[in-house]
């Protein structure tokens, strides 16, 4: 005998069905939300371990930096490091990146700033190097120490290649529509590895804190470089000259 269907039973039925999709919905956005969380830890654990890292290497350098050093400047075990990075060279190598990546995203993000004036572009991309964010005896000495290692290894210059390159190609732009705009009479090629040769003595001066450099006057210095490079561009490059 067949069962009589009610408008009982129907709404009975659909509030059911209606009750089994909010848990299961629930219960997906409970799974997500848990999912996310454990995302945002591992990542803020690699994040603390790389700050960590660049600590270590500014205060003891590439060869005295052990992952127990790393640990204990992050305040966490050391299986924590191992679980994330399961050797000292992977973490060197995510902490490099990580620096290559600031330092990138910060030059990029100046030169947009910057507009469409080359000469302004290029003078902000030579300030954007003496920015405190970037330039500092911390970091400066966490890039010094993987400089150091670099022509044996070649897994750094690798995953700084790329980036240098571009940068690089940026500088060589500029200085040939400066050379363009300007009637000078120098290679664009050269006069930017001039150009980023200055900068890197620069910070490497900074790092040393020799001849009481500062970023405020290593900065200055730049300027006067590209105001001897590019007088018709920059002629008042580091503030107006006295009588």
């Amino acid at each position: 005998m067949l069962e009589t269907i009610t408008p009982m039973k129907t709404a009975e039925a659909r509030e059911a069905v209606l009750e089994s999709a909010r848990k299961n919905g629930e219960s997906a956005r409970k799974n997500e939300t848990e999912r996310r969380g454990r995302k945002a830890s591992k990542e803020v654990r690699q994040l603390q371990l790389i700050e960590a890292t660049i600590d270590s290497l500014a205060r003891r350098g590439y060869s005295e930096t052990t992952m127990a050093d790393v640990a204990d400047g992050a305040g966490l075990s050391r299986g924590i490091v191992n679980f994330h990075f399961e050797s000292k060279e992977k973490l060197l190598v995510a902490t490099l990146a990580y620096m290559a990546d600031e330092y990138a995203a910060h030059w990029r993000a100046a030169l947009t700033r910057a507009g469409d004036d080359p000469a302004r572009q290029l003078q902000t991309l030579v300030a954007a190097d003496f920015d405190r964010s970037i330039c500092n005896k911390r970091k400066l000495a966490a890039w010094c120490a993987f400089w150091g290692e670099a022509k044996s290894r070649p897994t750094y210059q690798a995953l700084c290649g790329a980036r240098d390159a571009a940068y690089q190609k940026i500088f060589i732009d500029l200085c040939a529509t400066l050379r363009e705009s300007g009637g000078y009479a120098y290679e664009p090629q050269v006069m930017a590895l001039a150009l980023s040769a200055m900068l890197e003595g620069l910070w490497l001066r900074l790092m040393m804190g020799t001849e009481d450099v500062t970023r405020e006057t290593a900065l200055q210095a730049a300027n006067e470089f590209l105001s001897a490079a590019f007088p018709k561009h920059y002629p008042w490059a580091s503030g107006p000259k006295k009588a």
